[in-house]
């Protein structure tokens, strides 16, 4: 048994990851290397080795010829013999090489033809690791700034935080620990190439998933994401199981989970809303916190008008316009906001209310009015307003009566 060789194939495959067989087979070729190297002809080489025991066997496969011109590949039936006496012209023998033959240069050449094997191995081993890890966050320690740009040491390799990746006003310090996604997962000749964001929205999702079990497990959803990064970010969530509160669930007992996001993006405000098939409920609950008097949302169009009071305008829309923005994108929906009163001066309202009328008034009343006059002046008038005059009667009666004994005792 080659013990010192499988000593060092178990160490590489557990400090590399990368597989024994793969290491067999990169010794596999760096011998046949050599045999070209040393013979010029690698053709007729066969090269055996045992995965259990790294025992190897070189054996150069040749033809018994009279005269040799090639030794790579002829022997002469002299040395035929030697190997083995039944030996006789044409025929082909395997003959061993022994590796000490090689020369200095052949020995080289294999070394490096193993060492190449490793180092690519050992790439794509680590892109393989990372590239199930795109679209997703790791932690990472800071190493250094690469001028406006973030060296990030994720474990076995580095990634780069690009500028426009970063959030507005962060700032770390060498060795300081910290969440990013990752956004992508390049191959290249010195190792993979890994892209992190602090910024995409997608990160936010990931978050509430490490931090609510819900989200990860999927009774509830993360419909869709809004968010300026470093400021306010909007999520609809929505519950598959009717006896789960998808808000309460992402919120958590005090405030916890949410809070556990928002600490972990710096104190980024998350707002949590309800997510709903209908866009104008949908348009509202984005909308939050500001109060909606109506919302006319058209589908096809993707656009929407909303009312506020007067007094929700401001909130409505938010600082620099950010709580409408942040609420088109969540929805999808170009929201035109008006207040109270600019809606009733361009007409808006009153055609709203206008609408309202004609159509109820058309449909309820005309069709509805007739059946109830119907069904109940004919049922509930002729039952039981026979009972209500006979019963007005007998109290009629008995008014009188009490009358005239009251007159009577005042006779008296």
């Amino acid at each position: 048994m080659n013990t010192e060789l499988l000593k060092a194939l178990n160490v590489i495959e557990q400090e590399k990851n990368i597989s024994k067989e793969t290491l067999l087979e990169a010794i596999k070729q760096s011998l046949k290397l050599a045999c070209k190297n040393h013979f010029g002809k690698d053709e007729n080489v066969d090269v055996h080795i045992d995965s259990d025991t790294c025992e190897f066997e070189v054996k150069a496969t040749k033809i018994v010829v009279e005269e040799v011109e090639d030794r790579a590949t002829e022997i002469s039936l002299e040395d035929a013999k030697e190997i083995n006496k039944e030996s006789k012209i044409g025929d082909e023998i395997a003959i061993s090489i022994e590796s000490k033959e090689f020369g200095r240069i052949a020995t080289q050449n294999a070394k490096n033809v193993i060492l190449q094997k490793i180092r690519e191995e050992e790439r794509k081993v680590l892109y393989n690791e990372y590239y199930e890890k795109e679209r997703d966050i790791v932690t990472g320690i800071v190493q250094r700034y690469l001028g406006r740009n973030i060296s990030i040491n994720l474990g076995r390799a580095d990634a780069i935080l690009n500028e426009n990746e970063q959030v507005r006003g962060e700032s770390f310090r060498p060795s300081e620990r910290i969440r990013v996604y990752v956004l992508e997962v390049k191959d290249s000749p010195k190792g993979p190439k890994i892209l992190v964001s602090r910024t995409h929205p997608e990160m936010v999702k990931r978050l509430f998933e490490s931090e609510v079990s819900e989200v990860k497990d999927g009774t509830v959803e993360i419909r869709s994401i809004a968010r300026e990064a470093g400021s306010r970010t909007k999520i609809a969530v929505w519950s598959n199981n009717p006896d789960v509160d998808a808000v309460g669930a992402c919120v958590g007992m005090n405030g916890a989970r949410v809070n556990a996001v928002v600490d972990e993006l710096r104190g980024e405000k998350i707002d949590i809303i309800n997510w709903d098939e209908n866009p104008g409920f949908l348009i509202e609950n984005a909308l939050s916190p500001a109060k909606v008097i109506s919302v006319m949302a058209d589908p096809d169009e993707k656009t929407a008008k909303v009312i506020v009071p007067d007094y929700q305008l401001s909130l409505a829309i938010g600082k620099e316009g950010q709580n409408a923005r942040l609420a088109a994108r969540l929805t999808g929906f170009k929201i035109d906001i008006k207040s109270e009163t600019q809606a009733r001066e361009a007409g808006d309202l009153v055609d709203y209310y206008e609408e309202y009328e004609e159509e109820y008034d058309g449909e309820y009343t005309g069709e509805y009015d007739g059946e109830y006059e119907a069904e109940y002046e004919g049922e509930y008038t002729e039952e039981y307003v026979e009972e209500y005059e006979a019963t007005n009667e007998d109290v009629e009666e008995q008014d009188y009566e009490y009358e005239e004994s009251e007159q009577e005792s005042t006779d008296a």
